[in-house]
């Protein structure tokens, strides 16, 4: 029997984006995902993300990178809306967890979906809210949601972020449908891009990312809360993203060329293996 607390050091890491202080990722035994240790207090947590280059945040495109990002983005968000609208047909509840700047929210509005979206950041909701007519709100207005209410709920590269994960956890599925499904995409550290570039990683992204999950961790995590996985799915373009930054971690410098080969063998790879460097999973009520 595994203790609740049984945890063991995985890796050590640097905040390159913001900080440039050193966390710990430790496994916690119990349900298999790597908690940064130490993890800010919640008073303290913002201030990590106090960065320019904090790309969710904001809608720049002041160079190539960010440009490609935002090409690749909205790929992304047409991918994103054929799979919701795959799971629900009649009734159209969605609700955007961590919406960012709120393309993704525009984009399901835009396709005759009512939509509400929870946003920390105020200068990523009030860009939000200029898009979606006022639909995106504080962290503190999730309790005030009818429970039972939403036929998808969405956490693109969020759930990492959450602190207090299962009271969060328990509260997503309280404003879930009995029969409505939950949509989860976040970074996998069992990828090949993950194992070849170790502490420089960007997906590990600490302390902005409490939580590094696998499939077998998210599986048990919300099996606790008697939620199964359906289906998983790659994010294809994050092998590339991810590397590229890995690489400005490692050497310095933005090495497009490298980043994208990197990036290509670790789909590749995963073709066999399917560990993406990010996945997506499909959760509902078991």
């Amino acid at each position: 029997m595994v203790k609740e607390n049984s945890k063991s050091l995985y890796i050590k890491v640097k905040d390159y984006s913001v900080s440039g202080e050193y966390f710990e990722l430790i496994t916690n035994l119990k349900y298999g995902f790597l908690e940064t240790t130490p993890q800010p207090i919640l008073e303290k947590l913002s201030d990590y993300y106090q960065s320019e280059d904090y790309i969710s945040h904001t809608d720049s495109k002041r160079n190539l990178f960010e440009k490609a990002y935002h090409l690749v983005r909205k790929i992304s968000l047409k991918k994103k809306l054929n799979l919701i609208n795959k799971y629900s047909k009649d009734s159209k509840n969605l609700l955007d967890i961590g919406s960012g700047t709120g393309d993704f929210l525009q984009t399901a509005q835009q396709n005759n979906w009512n939509v509400s979206g929870i946003e920390p950041n105020e200068q990523a909701r009030n860009i939000a809210n200029i898009k979606t007519n006022n639909s995106v709100f504080k962290t503190e207005q999730l309790t005030k949601l009818e429970a039972f209410s939403f036929d998808v709920i969405t956490l693109w590269h969020v759930l990492e972020h959450l602190p207090n994960l299962q009271q969060q956890i328990k509260e997503i599925k309280n404003k879930l449908k009995p029969n409505g499904v939950l949509v989860v995409a976040v970074p996998n550290h069992m990828s090949y891009d993950a194992k070849y570039y170790k502490n420089y990683w960007a997906a590990y992204d600490a302390p902005r990312h409490l939580w590094h999950f696998n499939k077998d961790s998210i599986a048990r995590l919300f099996l606790n809360e008697s939620m199964k996985v359906v289906k998983i799915k790659p994010m294809l373009f994050d092998a590339f993203y991810v590397s590229m930054l890995s690489e400005k971690y490692k050497s310095g410098k933005m090495k497009f060329i490298k980043g994208f080969l990197i990036g290509l063998i670790s789909n590749s790879k995963a073709m066999i293996s399917k560990e993406h460097s990010s996945l997506i999973y499909i959760i509902k009520n078991n």
